[in-house]
């Protein structure tokens, strides 16, 4: 088995080569007891992490007789998104992908169905979320299957000292290690009224008003409790409703207690706010605390990741899979999906949530109560309720359930928050209602 990071200089000749038609694929089969497999994985940002996934193909190849190479390609500067881009033009590379969010339902028409393997392995680890399901199963199929690596949770992250003393509130009593969320009063009110309160006290909340991702996944989830969907799933524009309305003016209460800049915000401040000692809560993975844990080891030790405020329809947040896709013009269909299912399994599950330390959710219901969870701090149980064991919550998208090719669109151009934006900085309601549907419309002919 051959493993390795693709590097700037590999990147950009391999994608090169993938685009210009004719030009043969970079990889070559060679001859093997059960043929050969290409494999594209996620280049986990926790050191340590990608070594999980390598121990666990390997195994499986040994096994197989199958002869396998890994590629950990980064996100960092679209690299992972432009190798699926180009794969899928030049109809060769990696025999399996990881891709995440919509690109299952953008490569639709190249990808091989795995119904049957999905059917299998929610009998064994029990059933996925409808996030997951909406973002991979289209038209009926089963496009992809779930992938623990890179797989997340962008809820709360709160230190529980200004918590306490601003607020008011013991979220450690809230969300306690080991046993059920008492959060029947942690509601949309009780988070602004607590929001408010931490930025009297000179520690506001860090939530940002950008277009990246952690921006747009904290109000899709606003969105949601309250109802609120742009788009329907017939590809109705809905935006001018009673629900989008309250929804933005929640959220026009709740700027005028966060920092002056979150406009600009991008999927790197809200990390540094919390790391700096600064925010009193952020929306986030455990990316943030386990910096924390490194460069601010008192931060870290005060920070207690739980679960999210409930609104008036419910209580919902940011649920972001990853997913592994097998292309249909791979080479060897049959072993790609052998060896997804292995790498699917309970024991190897858990050992990729173990080396990511604890940052990697699956999608399955029965896996949210490793020990790792309960283990991992300072203090001692902080991401306990990170996967949700007790499943108090409803996991969504930003967009759903909008048509994937509309929702994608809305998503990247952050229409929920620069609404927010344009609200909040006085422009009348109904003209900002107005600006959005005519967004959407134009991503409708695209």
């Amino acid at each position: 088995m051959v493993s390795r990071r693709v590097s700037r200089r590999r990147f950009v000749a391999t994608t090169a080569a993938l685009s210009a038609v004719g030009v043969a694929a970079p990889f070559v089969r060679g001859a093997s007891a059960a043929g050969k497999l290409t494999v594209g994985f996620w280049d986990h940002w926790v050191p340590g992490a990608n070594g999980a996934t390598e121990k666990a193909v390997k195994e499986w190849a040994e096994k197989e007789k199958v002869e396998v190479q890994i590629d950990f390609i980064t996100s960092q500067g679209n690299k992972l998104l432009l190798t699926i881009a180009a794969e899928a033009q030049a109809k060769t590379g990696h025999d399996i992908l990881a891709m995440n969010t919509f690109l299952p339902a953008q490569y639709s028409e190249q990808l091989a169905t795995v119904d049957s393997e999905m059917d299998q392995l929610i009998k064994n680890n029990g059933k996925v979320n409808a996030t997951v399901e909406y973002l991979g199963k289209v038209g009926g199929k089963w496009l992809a299957v779930p992938a623990t690596t890179g797989t997340q949770f962008k809820g709360p992250c709160s230190r529980i000292d200004f918590m306490k003393q601003y607020a008011g509130l013991d979220v450690q009593a809230m969300y306690p290690a080991g046993a059920e969320p008492q959060d029947k009063d942690w509601t949309y009110d009780t988070f602004l009224k607590a929001a408010e309160a931490c930025h009297k006290g000179g520690h506001p909340f860090g939530i940002g008003l950008g277009t990246t991702s952690d921006n747009v996944d904290t109000i899709g989830a606003v969105f949601h409790g309250y109802g609120a969907v742009l788009v329907d799933a017939k590809g109705t524009p809905t935006v001018k409703t009673d629900a989008v309305r309250q929804a933005l003016e929640y959220y026009k209460k709740l700027m005028q207690w966060l920092p002056p800049d979150v406009a600009a915000w991008d999927d790197a401040s809200n990390n540094k706010f919390l790391v700096s000692g600064q925010a009193s809560l952020i929306m986030n993975p455990p990316s943030a605390w386990a910096v924390a844990k490194r460069d601010a080891p008192k931060v870290a030790e005060n920070c207690w990741t739980h679960g999210m405020p409930a609104g008036p329809k419910g209580r919902f947040g940011p649920f972001l899979p990853f997913f592994w896709g097998i292309w249909n013009f791979s080479k060897n269909i049959p072993a790609a999906k052998s060896l997804v299912m292995h790498l699917s399994t309970q024991p190897v599950v858990e050992s990729m949530v173990v080396a990511s330390g604890g940052y990697d959710l699956p999608s399955f219901e029965n896996f949210t109560k490793f020990k790792v969870w309960a283990e991992e701090g300072p203090p001692k149980g902080t991401l306990f309720h990170y996967p949700d064991p007790y499943h108090h919550q409803t996991l969504s998208v930003a967009c759903a359930p909008a048509p994937h090719k509309i929702a994608e669109q809305m998503y990247n151009q952050g229409i929920m928050t620069q609404m927010a934006v344009r609200f909040f900085q006085g422009e009348p309601l109904e003209k900002t209602l107005t600006w959005a549907e005519g967004e959407i419309e134009g991503f409708m002919r695209n």
